[in-house]
């Protein structure tokens, strides 16, 4: 008599659970270290309205997303490859016991979550210092619905169209995170409009120092961004640690050669939004370039990137806090140079052109960017627009001009709350690179 076969209950790998536990506490850090990053870049009057705008998204964004926004993105296809379904809207039928691969199905859910939590946070820095803050706090559930969620589903979901049919490749959010943050807050800048006194009156930041420990938390926190995202504690996880530090620190290296050599001056703020710029670009391309990939995509977008930021001013639109020039712009490098330096040792099956690919992934690439951003912005612009119609977006100017922090508020960061107010400072005390950068 034969001894029937016997197959053991899939479980939980206590390593990779670990990991992933961990990994989610990381990049839930990274929305109070972008709030100290934004927060120092203001002027004093708005800090903490900065900081709020941050704060406020991780309690928004985690309601809409239990109720619906998990499985809307990481549901079952119901929409040829542009949505998921509702079956676990409330996380229905998600006991301690589901599993996803190797984890249980709670903590992968949640830790995607820290992800559209950042994203939203992200978009604040583009209209910083002139929001209302009741309309902030309607734009984020709505906006997380009907723009993050939807790109998250076409990138990671089953069934999603830019990964299972179009075959682009996004490993931790280039398109999901940084393009649509970034598109979106080139919408909600024209729907605003500039700050008073845009390309004035000198918009410092108030803190350095502030800005550069926010930069670290979130440098710290993107070691679970892009490593959690092997969901595992494995050799790809390692990979993929090892190129988010070397990106960050080639990105850093970038930005301040062309700042010495534009500008004769190499700035903290400079070094802050270099590694930032890095860390951006590496996001989609961890899991899929070399160690040398990764070295040169980080300093591709520390140099691109710190051009980028001032084409604010040549084109008229109030980034105040460089969103688009440091997240549109560095997750668009980042996204298509897979296209270039993707290695079939990281990716499985997928070349880029330098590895004998050819142009085809770069091709799927591009069509990838070009859809989100295009999805991002022409869905921000019109719910702005609707919000603002129907309740105002742009706060009030004597608001705007007394400070968002008093007069939304009722508080101040500091007993010298006065300093920083936005007086006209005059050119002859900034630096070529304050004069440039420092308006932000």
């Amino acid at each position: 008599m034969e001894t029937p076969v016997t197959f053991a209950a899939p479980h939980a790998d206590t390593g990779d659970t670990a990991w992933l536990l961990a990994a989610t506490a990381l990049v839930l850090l990274m929305t109070p270290g972008l709030a100290l990053f934004y927060g120092g870049m203001v002027r004093t009057k708005s800090v903490l309205n900065m900081l709020m705008m941050s704060f406020v998204s991780i309690a928004l964004v985690t309601v809409v997303w239990l109720a619906a926004g998990y499985s809307l993105a990481f549901g079952d296809d119901v929409g040829g490859g542009l949505i998921g379904g509702l079956k676990q809207a409330g996380m229905a039928g998600l006991g301690p016991d589901s599993l996803h691969g190797t984890v249980p199905t709670l903590l992968f859910a949640t830790f995607q979550l820290t992800f559209a939590i950042i994203t939203a946070a992200l978009v604040s820095g583009a209209i910083a210092d002139r929001a209302k803050f009741a309309a902030w706090l309607v734009f984020v559930p709505v906006w997380a619905l009907l723009v993050y969620v939807p790109v998250a589903h076409w990138v990671w979901g089953p069934g999603g169209w830019i990964m299972a049919h179009l075959g682009a490749l996004d490993f931790a959010g280039g398109l999901p995170v940084e393009i649509t943050s970034g598109a979106s807050g080139l919408a909600l800048c024209l729907v605003l409009g500039p700050r008073l006194g845009f390309k004035k009156d000198a918009m410092r930041p108030h803190n350095l120092p502030m800005v550069v420990l926010g930069a670290g938390l979130l440098w710290f926190g993107w070691f679970g961004f892009n490593a959690g995202s092997a969901l595992g504690a494995n050799g790809l996880a390692a990979a993929d640690f090892l190129n988010t530090l070397a990106a960050g620190c080639t990105g850093l290296l970038g930005w301040l050669f062309v700042e010495q050599k534009r500008d004769g001056h190499p700035t903290t703020l400079g070094a802050a939004s270099g590694a930032v710029a890095g860390l951006v670009a590496i996001t989609p391309s961890c899991g899929t370039v070399s160690l040398l990939g990764a070295l040169v995509v980080g300093l591709a977008a520390g140099v691109v990137c710190s051009y980028a930021v001032g084409w604010k001013f040549r084109f008229n639109y109030d980034d105040s806090l460089d969103v688009v020039g440091v997240h549109l712009v560095g997750g668009v490098i980042g996204t298509l140079l897979i296209g270039v330096f993707a290695e079939k040792a990281m990716t499985g099956s997928a070349e880029g052109l330098l590895y004998g690919g050819g142009l085809a992934q770069l091709g799927k690439q591009l069509v990838a960017v070009v859809a989100v951003a295009a999805y991002a912005f022409l869905v921000t612009f019109g719910l702005a627009k609707l919000i603002d119609k129907v309740m105002g977006f742009r706060a009030d100017e004597e608001h705007e001009h007394t400070g968002l922090d008093l007069t939304v508020h009722a508080e101040t960061a500091y007993d010298h709350g006065v300093l920083g107010h936005g007086a006209p400072v005059s050119s002859s005390v900034l630096s070529p690179t304050q004069k440039v950068q420092s308006q932000a």
